[in-house]
Parts: structure tokens; C-alpha cells; sequence
């Protein structure tokens, strides 16, 4: 496991002085990019091999959320490879060791000159090494959107949302839908689905769903086409 050690700072934390939904995911993000940068196969290396990591999917277990100044560790490893995915998990912990948050993802391995999803080679396999996942419910990539969603008025993507791939951050997707998720402190499961990207200037239709048992933000694009999709659960 690759970890890195850090301290909830107030930037990312909410009006409650506890870690954000949406700051839990960059620190996932940037353990995942810092193991990749040390292992040789950074941004600037993927690019010169016209090779990326598209991130599917996030299914997020939050035991609890650490408070402002709390000391965390974030971890991370690769737990399995299939055809064109690659799949990792993510740990929060705290001093004592206790886990946080734990994480599942699913990633594409994309030829970013053809625009289409390729093969994980055996070569690449041997970087990020394999180790035995987390034990999580099963609960898939794709999440079932429901009937009914209220929509509200639409926005536009802004510069500092993108990112080195040119466009809007995965965590960014999150930030947007806590707009109308409900208070953080009543959320212990997330997941988000992947669709298609979003790019600096493309408007983003948002539309929310309130259930018994779930809470949705699904964010679309003005021809209907969905972006990301952010699941909610107590």
C-alpha cells in the first residue's frame, strides 16, 4: 500500500469544521496520482505515452468524517486488473489506525490518441503491482437513476474546475452535487458513476432525487447527455 501522511486543513472542511465529502475524494485522487508520479508513470509520463487513467466509478464507505487539525494517513493500492479496467482501493485513517473512509474504484485504461479504451498490458500490471481488495458490498459501476428528478437552473463549467486531462476533475463532479445532497453528517455511503466528460464552458443541468432510502444528483449536459452521476445513503 502507498500512503501519505497530512492534517485536515479548514480549506477542506465544510460550515461544520469537519473534512467535506468532496475533500475526502482529492485526498484519494492525489494518493493514487502521488503513488503513480513516484512510480514512473505520471501525468507528464502517461502523456508522453498517450496513455490515461479515466476514473468509472466511486463507491465510498464513511465511517466518519475527521474534524479540522485531525492528523490522517490516506492509502491506497491496486486490487485488480480485467481487460481495460484497472481497480483500486482507498483508506482514511486515523492515528489509532481505525479506518475512516474506505474506497473502491474503477479505472479505464484509455489510448488518448484513438479516444477508445485499450487492454492493460502485463507491463503495466507489473508498476502498480496487485493486492487483495477490500471487502465491500457488491454494488456495480452503473447506478439506476429513478423517476421524478426536480431540475434546476443550469451553470456553467468554470476554468479552475479543469484539470491536466483537459477536463472537469472527478471531484469536482462531487462539490457540485453537495449542493443538493443532504448534510453531510446523515451520508455514511457515496458512490458516483462516470459518463462522459465535461469541459470548461459546457453548461451542466443539474437534477436531484429525494427517496426513503437514497438521495441523487445527476448532472447532464444540455443535449441530455449525463456527466456524472452521485448517489447518497445513510
Amino acid at each position: 500500500m502507498y500512503s501519505f501522511k497530512s492534517r485536515v486543513r479548514y480549506s477542506e472542511t465544510g460550515e461544520d469544521g469537519i473534512l467535506s465529502l468532496s475533500s475526502a475524494v482529492h485526498y484519494m485522487q492525489d494518493c493514487s496520482t502521488f503513488q503513480s508520479e513516484e512510480l514512473g508513470v505520471g501525468v507528464e509520463a502517461m502523456k508522453q505515452m498517450g496513455r490515461a487513467w479515466f476514473l468509472s466509478a466511486w463507491q465510498i464507505e464513511i465511517r466518519r468524517r475527521p474534524k479540522l487539525m485531525e492528523e490522517i494517513t490516506i492509502g491506497t493500492w491496486a486490487s485488480g486488473f480485467k481487460a481495460m479496467y484497472g481497480y483500486r482501493n482507498f483508506v482514511i485513517k486515523d492515528p489509532a489506525g481505525d479506518d475512516l473512509v474506505r474506497a473502491a474504484s474503477t479505472w479505464v485504461y484509455m489510448n488518448v490518441e484513438t479516444g477508445r479504451p485499450e487492454r492493460v498490458t502485463e507491463e503495466v500490471v507489473a508498476v502498480y503491482g496487485k493486492e487483495p481488495p477490500l471487502s465491500m458490498e457488491e454494488v456495480g459501476r452503473k447506478i439506476r437513476i429513478p423517476e421524478g428528478l426536480t431540475e434546476y437552473p443550469a451553470f456553467s463549467v468554470r476554468r479552475s474546475q479543469i484539470d491536466t486531462n483537459g477536463h472537469v476533475n472527478n471531484a469536482k463532479y462531487v462539490e457540485m452535487a453537495e449542493e443538493w445532497l443532504p448534510e453531510p453528517n446523515g451520508i455514511r455511503k457515496l458512490r458516483v458513476a462516470y459518463r462522459h466528460a465535461a469541459k470548461y464552458g459546457d453548461r451542466i443541468v443539474p437534477a436531484a432525487y429525494h427517496g426513503a432510502d437514497r438521495h441523487m444528483v445527476v448532472l447532464e449536459g444540455t443535449k441530455g447527455q449525463v456527466y456524472a452521476v452521485v448517489e447518497a445513503r445513510p
